[in-house]
């Protein structure tokens, strides 16, 4: 899993599209396995800690069954959510930054926008997006 300490400040990398899975994350997954990973991973990424968006399998995807020796089976729709989220965010691959101003921004310029569908409603999680609040809603701004 991707480690974090105060001393060591390495970015861990994230699939900008995962800004907005987290956001609506509650539990459901692929699998127990995958969720819990998942739960792991919020909860590390809500220290606020560094990341660096990729536009390639991350530390989310290493517990995902569509992950196939470091590759997704769905490669071109997840890479396509990437580029729309780092497009509509004004982001680059590659760029680095803490996980809540990724979180806050991902929230303003899509999901606040109303944009998330447009990028991901073909997604298979979709129902479960629509139906809540993203979490990133009352985030205070970092």
């Amino acid at each position: 899993m991707c480690q974090y300490s105060s001393k060591k400040s390495q970015a861990c990398p994230i699939r900008p599209h995962h800004g907005m899975c987290l956001a609506y994350f509650i539990g459901n997954g692929y699998s127990i396995g995958f969720a819990a990973h998942m739960q792991e991973m919020l909860e590390l990424f809500l220290k606020n800690i560094p990341v660096r968006l990729v536009v390639e399998t991350d530390e989310i995807c290493s517990a995902c069954p569509n992950n196939r020796e470091g590759s997704c089976l769905d490669i071109q729709k997840v890479q396509q959510y990437d580029r729309a989220v780092l497009r509509e965010c004004g982001f680059t691959e590659g760029q680095e930054m803490r996980f809540l101003q990724f979180a806050e921004t991902v929230q303003e310029k899509i999901i606040h926008a109303e944009k998330r569908e447009k990028i991901c409603g073909d997604c298979q999680w979709n129902a479960i997006c629509k139906s809540q609040k993203s979490r990133w809603t009352d985030m205070e701004k970092v």
